[in-house]
């Protein structure tokens, strides 16, 4: 049964993220604008959050105040990879679809818990809009805001054991801000660094008709770097 939701939770961003990308590709001048690929590592950091749960043992809803670690550094690490379309007619306008590994772990473990933790990825999927300040020189700045879902790896068990949550789910609703500066390598290579900021509301399924919800705030660093495929005739540089 839960290999069963994971496989479902896996269509459901497959098929978000190839919906998003079609509807960007169908827009007037999008199939004709520069189009950036980039690849990212960095660190996230979450403060503490207060998590409601009901293990459905009949005792009701509870709460609890969590530490967050967000454990960047463990295997697999915090990466993301992102697609920008930079508008023909707009060029310092673009539109774009990211996805983020960011991980979560309750530390240290609160109470009535002996795993609380997002740790194969709270997984966000965001459309994005971008801006950049274009001018003469090597360095690029650039902002950008997005609105998108999550697919966590929910991993929750009991202090005693009795419900053990292990699978893919979707989370919820997500939103990011973002801001950061790239600098030129060639025409098509440049390498990035930025500060991000996400949101990520999360409501997910216990084992046993369980519930756990939470919102954790999720600060953001990376650094990457950009191949472009296709060239904007009309970028100023």
């Amino acid at each position: 049964m839960t290999q069963c939701r994971s496989r479902q939770v896996h269509r459901l961003s497959g098929a978000a993220s190839a919906l998003a990308i079609s509807t960007l590709l169908l827009m007037p001048g999008v199939a004709r604008a520069e189009m950036v690929l980039s690849f990212y590592l960095g660190a996230n950091q979450s403060p503490e959050s207060t998590v409601g749960y009901d293990f459905n043992r009949g005792a009701g809803a509870e709460t609890a105040d969590v530490s967050w670690d967000g454990e960047a550094y463990k295997m697999p690490p915090y990466f993301g990879v992102r697609a920008i379309w930079w508008l023909e007619s707009h060029p310092n306008w673009g539109f774009g679809i990211d996805n983020v590994h960011a991980k979560i772990a309750a530390d240290p473990m609160p109470d009535g818990f002996k795993v609380l933790e997002f740790t194969d990825g709270v997984n966000m999927i965001s459309a994005n809009a971008h801006y950049r300040w274009q001018n003469q020189s090597t360095f690029t700045p650039y902002a950008g805001v997005g609105v998108g879902i999550t697919t966590p790896h929910v991993e929750v068990t009991n202090s005693d054991g009795t419900s053990e949550t292990f699978w893919y789910q979707f989370g919820g609703g997500s939103a990011q801000a973002l801001i950061g500066l790239e600098a030129a390598i060639n025409d098509r290579w440049s390498v990035f660094a930025e500060a991000k900021l996400a949101k990520f509301w999360i409501d997910v399924d216990l084992q046993y008709g369980g519930r756990l919800e939470t919102d954790v705030l999720s600060r953001q660093v990376a650094i990457g770097v950009n191949y472009t495929l296709q060239k904007n005739p009309f970028k100023r540089r």
